[in-house]
């Protein structure tokens, strides 16, 4: 008969034991360390030891790779009918499945997110991109806790976990080499990542970062180096390394390079392929899109395509020289995307080559959204300038027609090239009202497990069914605890139940659409549509009172060509009611149609909030310009305290921003210069009229801002002083609205990236070669 005690021993054992045995099912996270079964004597002759092992993912796991693209509509790649050859996607598609009716969120951060935590964007607090974030709960874009990211569950079931490239769901004002770095691939999950933060940045000169280390590219563009090929060359090193250290112990993979989102940079070599391949224009692509895309399969025989929106101008109608340079801006972004296409497959085939290859998922999800309309009625040389508010035109860009796709532009084709590459749907990138906007071609290939291969799928899907598919495959729960905090249940459905049969039924048989004011809410074959204005227009508001809603029936109109809403007005009625309780549900209100506005809000988290006078040491680099001093259409000035070495001062003293805009003070050959970069098309510059003397030197440059009689582009004027004497003053103008670069910083003692000014940048980062001692900037 058991004492007393041994029975009260025993019940609290069983006590602490139960948590432990619920938690074994991988419902709370980090799962529960197995026992100490080993012995405990007095000496290690009478004991026996018994080490914690590593947590083992279940038997068979396979390795997960997650490839997505950026700004690609349904159209454009031949994968999906599109005119732009694809082999290596065509060639993943043949050892795979085809999803025909697979939707993102229209819009990037927002559909990062989702797929990346099978919860609705909003939930994620991504209503919109971090830079236009809002101080309500469904869009201050700061990543809650509640929603922890497949990586974290995956890496918490014995998985490596790597990302690399684009990582546009850090808050704007958390992407400064101190952090905080709660809201970074590495505290969500990821255990390596390389890449860079924000929406875009050059494929010559990335600002790039290791982890949460600021990393320059190992070359420069004049090397040879391209941001494509790079992180390919590190993501093959990645798994290469991890494979051969611990090849019993499976990844997952994120791979989201900034292909094909603006800038759209490649190799000339890559446009040549593409020479005169665009020369009948949007409308005869769109059409000959659609008649691909029925030949293939990937659509209905009964599609219709959707008309051309009026905003757009027929082909016929352009001028020729509007002709020639629009066709040169599809014939890059055609090129970018062949080398994208290239690269993606490179990896590709690495993975495949791996002893585990066979029993590795790839999700490779074709867009993070559709085509971009941000280059604007007529491209553009710079699509920061276009996100500014300032429209380009074609004689501007005509007389550099041979440079674009080259380094020295941030370029983007015409919106009548992304209306072409959302065939057979309405409108394109920022309008989930539309499929344009949200209709993405996605390939799953699993060769250990499909057996089905080179089919089509065509049940209705969403980003936030990603994640619930790779747990599925994986062999893991869906947890309700990670790492202390509940966690929000999951809104994806598992799409693995399609693996084997095309024409098993849909399970989602609900979802809603909203950014930007645009809506939709897709029920069970139904969908009711609010379009919120021309995605390119990206100032002001159009306002909620008079909303139309549109209805379509998407089992026998897949392109949603044939409004039914006056036909059907019930059905609409039910279906807008149902948005509105799902947007209550998910936290989508307040709705907020405005783009450029939001870019500045005075109540966002900052370094900078309420600050005046900001105070830099020597070698203080790579400051994102949501964290520099926000001198943009405000008088201010600049006060850096120098020494001048024997022989003379050569280099820049401060740079912010980059050859898409910015401000550079450097000294050349002893000469203070200040330089002020009005998006590559005005260039201002003073300069004083001799070389400063070696010893210390106080360089002052003062800005005085025009007044401003409503929103607009407006300048100043510029003094730029030394030891108190003015030695250089004149006209600034024309000055940048709100925002000089996607990712450029600002730099103290050299400027890193692309180059404020062309006059150093064969010297770049040219380096001050003396004494910083301090830069001051003071906001007036």
């Amino acid at each position: 008969m058991a004492s007393p005690l041994l029975k009260s021993a025993t019940a609290l054992l069983t006590v602490l034991a139960a948590p432990v045995m619920a938690a074994a099912d991988g419902s709370v996270l980090p799962l529960p360390a197995e026992p100490f079964s080993g012995v405990i004597g007095e000496t290690f002759e009478d004991s026996k030891q018994d080490y914690p092992q590593p947590v083992k993912p279940p038997e068979g796991a396979p390795n997960v790779v997650l490839i997505l693209l950026d700004d690609l509509g349904f159209g454009q790649p031949g994968t999906f009918g599109g005119p732009i050859p694809t082999p290596s996607m065509d060639e993943l598609a043949s050892q795979g499945l085809r999803y025909t009716r697979f939707h993102t969120t229209g819009i990037c951060s927002p559909t990062r997110a989702a797929l990346l935590t099978g919860r609705n964007h909003h939930q994620v607090s991504f209503g919109t991109i971090t830079e236009l974030s809002t101080g309500y709960p469904g869009y201050n874009s700061l990543w809650p806790r509640e929603t922890a990211s497949v990586a974290e569950i995956l890496k918490q079931h014995g998985y490596s976990t790597a990302a690399f490239g684009k990582w546009h769901n850090t808050p704007d004002w958390e992407t400064s080499p101190v952090g905080p770095f709660d809201h970074w691939p590495t505290s969500l999950g990821f255990e390596y990542w390389y890449g860079f933060q924000g929406g875009e940045t050059s494929q010559w000169d990335p600002q790039l970062f290791r982890n949460t280390i600021p990393v320059e590219p190992p070359m420069r563009a004049e090397q040879g180096y391209n941001l494509n090929v790079d992180l390919v060359d590190d993501a093959i090193g990645w798994i290469n390394q991890q494979q051969s250290i611990a090849p019993d112990k499976p990844y997952f993979m994120y791979f989201a390079p900034g292909a094909v989102h603006a800038p759209l940079h490649v190799g000339q070599d890559w446009i040549d392929r593409f020479s005169g391949q665009f020369d009948q224009g949007w409308d005869a692509v769109r059409e000959q899109t659609l008649a691909r895309q029925k030949e293939m399969g990937v659509v209905p025989e009964n599609t219709v395509l959707t008309a051309r929106p009026e905003e757009i101008e027929s082909w016929g109608s352009l001028s020729a020289d509007a002709k020639r340079l629009y066709a040169r801006h599809q014939e890059v972004f055609a090129g970018f995307l062949a080398q994208t296409d290239y690269e993606v497959g490179r990896l590709i085939d690495a993975i495949r080559a791996l002893p585990d290859g066979e029993n590795t998922l790839i999700i490779y999800v074709a867009g993070d959204n559709g085509p971009s309309a941000e280059g604007s009625i007529t491209g553009t040389l710079n699509n920061i300038m276009t996100q500014n508010g300032v429209p380009d035109t074609v004689e501007n860009q005509l007389p550099v027609i041979d440079e674009i796709g080259g380094p020295e532009h941030e370029n983007h084709y015409p919106v009548g090239w992304a209306w072409a590459g959302s065939s057979p749907f309405q409108w394109m990138k920022r309008v989930p009202s539309h499929f344009g906007g949200t209709r993405n071609g996605m390939i799953i290939s699993w060769p250990a497990r499909i057996k089905n291969v080179g089919g089509m799928r065509t049940q209705f899907h969403h980003s936030v069914d990603v994640t619930p598919t790779i747990l599925d495959a994986v062999g893991v729960n869906e947890p309700k605890e990670v790492n202390g905090a509940e966690q929000m249940p999951m809104a994806g459905v598992s799409m693995s139940y399609s693996f084997a049969d095309a024409d098993a039924a849909g399970t989602r048989h609900t979802q809603y659409f909203e950014t930007g004011g645009h809506r939709a809410l897709y029920h069970d074959g139904w969908v009711a549509a609010s379009f919120h204005g021309a995605p390119w227009q990206l100032t002001g508001s159009v306002g909620f009172e008079n909303n139309r809603w549109e209805l379509y029936n998407i089992e026998e109109d897949f392109s949603e060509s044939n409004d039914l809403a006056a036909r059907y007005p019930d059905k609409l009625a039910e279906l807008q009611a149902l948005f509105d309780q799902e947007a209550k549900k998910f936290e989508v209100y307040p709705l907020d149609d405005r783009f450029s506005e939001r870019a500045v809000n005075p109540q966002r988290p900052s370094f900078t909030q309420g600050r005046t006078r900001f105070s830099y040491a020597p070698g203080t680099t790579r400051i994102p310009e949501g964290n520099a001093p926000p001198v943009y259409q405000r008088s201010h000035v600049i006060t850096a305290e120098i020494d001048v070495p024997e022989g003379g001062g050569e280099g820049v003293v401060i740079a912010t921003g980059g050859s898409s805009g910015g401000y550079s003070l450097y000294l050349e050959q002893g000469v203070p210069v200040y330089e002020y970069n009005f998006f590559g098309q005005q260039r201002y510059r003073l300069a004083g009229d001799k070389a400063l003397a070696p010893g210390r030197h106080t360089l002052t440059l003062e800005y005085q801002q025009q007044p401003l009689q409503e929103p607009g582009v407006l300048g100043g004027s510029a003094v730029l002083s030394v030891d108190g004497s003015k030695v250089a003053e004149g006209e600034v103008s024309k000055v940048v609205p709100s925002r000089f670069s996607a990712t450029e910083t600002m730099d103290i003692g050299m400027d890193l990236g692309s180059t404020v000014s062309k006059a150093y940048q064969e010297h770049a980062p040219f380096a001050y070669n003396g004494t910083i001692e301090q830069v001051e900037v003071e906001l007036k």
